[in-house]
């Protein structure tokens, strides 16, 4: 039996982040060698909700593990047009942006960073680029959902102009316009 660590997970698609413009030192595409980082980086965001569940540790990440492989077969398979990016800070992954700005409507489907990396401004930084960068290439705008229960990062997304547009029971859809 192949463990759920060691299931083989398809490649990312190649994306060229041409529309993005962001400098290489601060992020890359990224590659099947990511995903150690990544499963530690997708821990790091549900490691909270967790935290509550009387599961011995190996089964809380066991299950983590698949929910994390569930995500990338979606995502690179939903999303083939998306860049997929690692953040860097000095060259070493601190956070992934994966974002689809093939689109008249580009959309942020997964921004985060690791903890140490939280609460520093990068994240405002970053979508204020990725605004600009919108604006600049013609776009109509910047699309995202965010988990209801997220009220950090929701205040986050309204303070840079992003409104309400959609929810669900889970999340909320919030857009940017340029106009």
């Amino acid at each position: 039996m192949v463990s759920i660590e060691a299931e083989a997970l398809p490649a990312f698609p190649a994306g060229e982040n041409s529309r993005l413009g962001f400098p290489r030192r601060a992020s890359r595409s990224a590659t099947l060698a990511d995903i150690p980082f990544l499963r530690q980086l997708y821990w790091s965001f549900r490691m909270e909700e967790m935290e509550p569940v009387p599961w011995l540790q190996e089964m809380k990440r066991a299950f983590i593990d698949g929910q994390f492989n569930l995500q990338h077969r979606h995502y690179v398979s939903v999303f083939s047009n998306a860049d997929f990016l690692i953040l860097q800070e000095k060259g070493k992954p601190i956070g992934r942006l994966y974002v689809d700005s093939t689109a008249e409507r580009w959309h942020i489907i997964d921004i985060g960073f690791l903890p140490q990396w939280r609460n520093g401004g990068r994240g405002i930084a970053l979508l204020k680029a990725i605004q600009g960068h919108a604006k600049t290439s013609g776009a109509s705008g910047v699309f995202l959902h965010v988990e209801r229960r997220n009220i950090r990062a929701q205040a986050l997304y309204r303070r840079l102009q992003f409104r309400e547009v959609e929810a669900s029971d889970t999340h909320i859809g919030m857009q940017w316009s340029t106009a």
